[in-house]
Parts: C-alpha cells; structure tokens; sequence
C-alpha cells in the first residue's frame, strides 16, 4: 500500500518543494512542467473529489480553486502537517491508496500526482477495482505520475541517470514500483474504465481514466 515508504515521506516533507521547483538537478526532469501538470488534473477533475497522497498540498489548491469539493487522504503525518499549514480548511485524513475512510458523499473523481507508483502492480490493480465501486457513473480518475512506455525504457532512463552521476533517481527509479503504459491500460480496462495518457514531460504523464 506504499506504507513502506513512509520513513522517506517524512523525511522529504521539509525538501519536497525544492524537489518540485527544479532545485535538485537530479529531479529537475521528472518535474518539469510542474505546475502545468497538476493543472492539467485540476481542469479535469470535478464534483466531490478523493485526492490521494496530498503531500504538501500543492494540487489540493488547484483543484480546490478549480472548485471541487476535496478530502484529503494521507498517509504521512509530516506532510499532513505540511498540507494542513497551507490550506487549514482542508479535509485531510490519514489513509493511503487502498485503505482509507469511507467517503460519506458520492465521489465524482479521485486525483492523485506523482504518488500512485509508490504501489506494486499488483496492489494499483487492488486500487482501482475498489474505485470502480466507489464512482459515480462516468466519474474519473485523473493521476499524473511517472509511467514508462516499457520496461526497455525505464532501463533507459536508469542509465541515463546513472552516467549522469544522479545517484538518489537511480535509486529512486529501482525501488519504487515505477510501471508500464501497457500495464497501466491492462489494469483500468479490467476494471471498467476507458484510459487515455498524455505525456507531459520525459517521466511524467497525465492518465485519465473514465468509468464506463
């Protein structure tokens, strides 16, 4: 369920801006067009919305200002701290991908960046079949995340960092559960949806999924 990572969620709560704003150069590709990206899911989520890894709260403003009604699910209490300092109005509660509180209101849309790859395959499958039960008749989901086109690319890009010299997205790229764009589709079509990817820069891509 990604809890595993926690420890390292805590620790980049005080970085994670600087990580985002291109500072690390080992980084700077993986975000670029950040604030693009996550305006990109805000525009296409609406209604009442689940965003999951909410981290320091920066797509959790966009889709609030887009006017989604947002509950905030989270597991690290440093970056709930983080988020809960910048939007103190916030539905935010502790939870991860897969175990989380029941949604009292019907949920439109569940929204997530650069967050759903801290999940094995197996459990994104688990995810997604628990939000085809949870959305509304042609709800969404809208992830942007780093996904590859295939397994030949992701070592690719291993490499590159590594002759780079990028140490820390060398083993970033092999620990986390970084997946597959064939792999992701498989995983939204068993499960109802009909997906669409848009890649927004060399690691990142916009994935919507919409429940048929």
């Amino acid at each position: 369920m990604g809890r595993e990572f926690l420890d390292l969620f805590d620790d980049w709560a005080d970085s994670y801006e600087d990580s985002v704003a291109g500072v690390d150069p080992q980084y700077r590709a993986v975000f670029k067009n950040y604030d693009i990206i996550l305006s990109e899911v805000a525009k296409c989520a609406f209604g009442n919305t689940l965003e999951f890894g909410v981290g320091t709260g920066n797509l959790t403003k966009k889709l609030l200002d887009s006017g989604c009604q947002v509950t905030g699910i989270e597991p690290s209490s440093a970056m709930r701290e983080k988020a809960s300092a910048k939007l103190p109005s916030l539905s935010l509660v502790e939870g991860d991908f897969i175990d989380y509180p029941t949604p009292v209101e019907p949920v439109h849309t569940i929204a997530s960046s650069f967050a759903f790859h801290h999940l094995t395959d197996i459990e994104k499958n688990e995810a997604v079949m628990q939000y085809a039960e949870l959305l509304q008749p042609m709800g969404k989901i809208v992830f942007a995340d780093t996904v590859f086109e295939t397994d030949e690319h992701k070592e690719r890009a291993i490499h590159k960092a590594r002759n780079q010299g990028f140490t820390d997205l060398v083993e970033d790229l092999q620990r986390e559960y970084y997946t597959t764009l064939p792999e992701m589709r498989r995983i939204f079509t068993a499960n109802g949806f009909h997906v669409t990817f848009e890649q927004m820069n060399d690691f990142a891509w916009l994935i919507m999924a919409v429940k048929k």
